[in-house]
């Protein structure tokens, strides 16, 4: 069945497969590409000059200080929590699991900007711990935590969605093996696990990486947009936009791009990597 279906598709007349391609490129290259060449294009529009002004003013150092101070604490976090969720959904049985799945799910079926709307509902000055939070002199909102907190909320499902399936489907044969022969369970994890999940593991940190540097919608309710305080890099490059500065908004903006294209040069690195790992795993078991 599988090689007539084969078949079927190899057999379809040459036009249809072209057109079909041609949709495939055409759309790539109308919604991807254009947009963004043209961001590199006004980016360089009036000289390098101009881009590196851009780039380093003082508002703008600010924001990209912040973008990865904001991507280095709340990665780690997501990794930890990532690895934590993964293993336990796909190694244990326990009363809550399925919930637990739902709930890593539920920054993708909320709209961000809701997301910080909760946020302040819960630690602005009116809102649920506000009063506790004024009288013990912590701010939250408008303040970096509460970036931290909602760019937290919103790229936490993207390392534990790429390790769970990864370690449902490897299974607990091998930390088995691992615990009957004497190994403590931190040994296992350590020698077993992160090693098979490893690929896994950087591909959804560089997700996470990225999607915490571009985060804009639950950001920018939290944040206050205070220049050069609690502006992210998204949140300055719309103040230069809505301000007119199109040559500046663009440089940050480009800054963003190069990171948009890094990330899918690792991503298709470390998928790769990570068919290379199960094809080499798949040829020593036929092995043996």
């Amino acid at each position: 069945m599988r090689d007539r279906a084969g078949s079927r598709l190899i057999a379809e007349p040459a036009p249809v497969r072209w057109l079909l391609i041609a949709v495939a490129l055409g759309f790539l290259l109308m919604f991807l590409l254009v947009p963004l060449v043209a961001v590199f294009v006004h980016a360089f529009g009036q000289g390098i000059r101009l881009y590196w002004q851009a780039i380093t003013d003082a508002d703008a150092l600010a924001a990209i200080k912040l973008t990865l101070l904001t991507a280095a604490i709340a990665v780690p976090l997501n990794i930890v929590f990532g690895l934590t969720a993964s293993w336990a959904i796909a190694k244990f049985e326990f009363v809550g699991k399925n919930v637990l799945t739902t709930l890593i799910d539920l920054p993708f079926t909320v709209s961000p900007v809701i997301a910080g709307a909760v946020f302040v509902l819960l630690f602005g000055a009116q809102g649920l711990l506000g009063p506790w939070l004024a009288i013990h002199d912590v701010k939250i909102i408008f303040a970096f935590p509460g970036i931290v907190i909602a760019t937290m909320f919103v790229t936490f499902p993207l390392v534990a969605r790429e390790l769970i399936p990864l370690m449902q489907t490897m299974g607990n044969d091998d930390e088995e093996a691992a615990l009957s022969l004497g190994a403590s369970g931190p040994q296992t994890f350590l020698r077993i696990t992160l090693p098979n999940i490893r690929w896994g593991l950087l591909y959804g940190s560089i997700l996470c990486t990225a999607r915490s540097m571009g985060e804009f919608g639950a950001v920018s309710v939290v944040s206050g947009h205070i220049r050069g305080l609690t502006n992210t890099m998204p949140l300055h490059i719309e103040i230069l936009y809505n301000e007119y500065n199109f040559v500046a908004a663009f440089a940050v903006a480009s800054l963003l791009a190069l990171v948009s294209l890094v990330t899918l040069c690792g991503k298709q690195l470390f998928e790769w990597q990570s068919r290379r790992g199960l094809a080499h795993g798949e040829d020593e078991y036929a092995g043996d």
